[in-house]
């Protein structure tokens, strides 16, 4: 049985900075600091100043999770000002296609028209972009 999902928008992640631990002896982390902007059929609009990608990759190249917490702000699809909160977490593993991870984000919203966005069940997926970006597409899954 294969999933149902639609997508709801893109967030075009543009790299800022990143901050680095190296651990010889168990795990780096690195902290990556992003812009960018995001279109969609239900929200377009920017990514607030703060996002952070928070990588924790295991010994020898274990285990690598992410953790991004970031704040988008525009028009939802009735072109009313809002704001989406996002809290992405998952994991690293073995490309699919060209898609490069798989997460289950968290979205919290005081858009009255996506209010139903913070209580679906969502999928985002990792893509490369041009210029050596990120895409995240959010998808709602149907049930």
């Amino acid at each position: 049985m294969s999933l149902e999902m639609e997508e709801l928008f893109t967030v075009h992640v543009k790299i800022e900075n990143s901050i680095e631990l190296k651990n010889a002896d168990g795990d780096s982390v690195v902290m990556i600091t992003f812009a960018g902007h995001v279109t969609g059929t239900c929200f377009e609009g920017f990514v607030c100043e703060g996002g952070v990608d928070t990588q924790i990759i295991g010994k020898a190249g274990g285990r690598h999770s992410l953790s991004a917490r970031y704040m988008l702000q525009g028009q939802d699809y009735m072109g009313q000002a809002c704001e989406i909160y996002i809290e992405n977490n998952g994991y690293i593993g073995e490309m699919k296609g060209d898609r490069l991870f798989r997460t289950s984000p968290r979205l919290i919203t005081n858009s009255q028209a996506l209010s139903q966005l913070n209580v679906d069940a969502l999928i985002g997926e990792g893509y490369p972009a041009e210029g050596g970006g990120v895409d995240i597409k959010i998808f709602k899954v149907r049930s």
